[in-house]
């Protein structure tokens, strides 16, 4: 359900499991006969749905964070889910970084005037950006992925501090960063990377106040999930240069309405969820979407399952 899926995924699928346009109109007869649902482009799946598919044995999602998933839901109704993860660690850290680099050197400007008419001659006095090499990097969630991040700004030589709901020292040794509060990372990191999952504790995690305690001269970049960042103080801190940029691969909504002031901004990069996009790692992810529908169907345990909340299980 969600998005039409793409045809590598209906290749690698097979043709021995039939796949039906999703119909959840109030009269479908479809529903009914529904033995496996992937979530495909982040659609809700909650009890009322799952209730008018009585027949469903798997909830498959494509993707790792299943915040539109009601997981309790499903495990009420002895409905194992799936998700991917591990697989995109890596492509969403270099997101992570592209989008850093977007916002600090000026990129997405830059090739805006570039391709203008008024580019007539080099001036090196315009779109003096941030310097990357050298400055603070704050990671809000030491995860999977945050950890993939750390990593990668090891080679920019950037000092990094971070953030979670537990202190990981493990990860303190193996990469060399520091725990410190969340107001702590937000007022002395030059960059803010997002990159924790969407929870009731993180929806709106970043508002006005925690965008208050950055550095005029900061920038946010958010991999995570829309919800995490109020997007309308986002928009004041950007307008009155409260921080210096932002650059963001989701949004809330998603997408932002085509009037919403946000996209009016020249300090703010926006990527249409691209996080997880690239070749490889969109390929895995629907090996492992299948993998997990194959075992549902055959009544066998998830290779990558979703653990219910603790006294639920499916």
């Amino acid at each position: 359900m969600g998005d039409g899926l793409p045809p590598l995924f209906l290749e690698l699928l097979g043709s021995e499991i039939d796949v039906r346009p999703w119909d959840e109109s109030p009269g479908s007869k479809t529903l009914g006969e529904v033995q496996a649902v992937i979530t495909y482009g982040h659609p809700t799946v909650d009890g009322p749905l799952l209730d008018r598919m009585p027949n469903v044995r798997v909830v498959s999602n494509h993707g790792v964070g299943v915040d539109h998933i009601d997981v309790p839901a499903c495990a009420a109704r002895k409905i194992p889910v799936g998700n991917t993860p591990g697989c995109l660690d890596a492509s969403t850290a270099d997101m992570t970084l592209a989008l850093l680099l977007a916002a600090a050197r000026n990129v997405v400007v830059g090739d805006k005037f570039a391709r203008s008419p008024a580019f007539t001659h080099y001036d090196p006095s315009i779109l003096i950006g941030s310097e990357v090499s050298g400055s603070t990097l704050g990671i809000v969630g030491l995860g999977r992925i945050g950890k993939q991040v750390a990593r990668r700004a090891r080679g920019f030589d950037m000092p990094v501090i971070y953030h979670n709901r537990r202190r990981d020292e493990a990860a303190e040794r193996e990469l060399g960063v520091t725990y410190v509060s969340l107001d702590e990372l937000l007022r002395q990191s030059d960059f803010v990377a997002l990159n924790c999952p969407l929870t009731k504790e993180t929806t709106g995690l970043i508002a006005d106040r925690e965008l208050g305690l950055m550095k005029p001269t900061a920038f946010l970049i958010n991999v995570a999930r829309g919800p995490v960042v109020d997007s309308d103080a986002l928009f004041r801190a950007l307008s009155t240069r409260r921080i210096a940029g932002a650059a963001i691969d989701v949004t809330a909504p998603e997408p932002l309405p085509r009037n919403h002031p946000l996209l009016s901004l020249d300090n703010l990069v926006i990527t249409p969820h691209l996080g997880s996009a690239s070749d490889r790692t969109r390929r895995r992810m629907i090996e492992m979407s299948i993998e997990n529908l194959r075992a549902g169907l055959a009544g066998e345990s998830l290779p990558y399952e979703v653990r219910p909340p603790q006294g639920i299980s499916p």
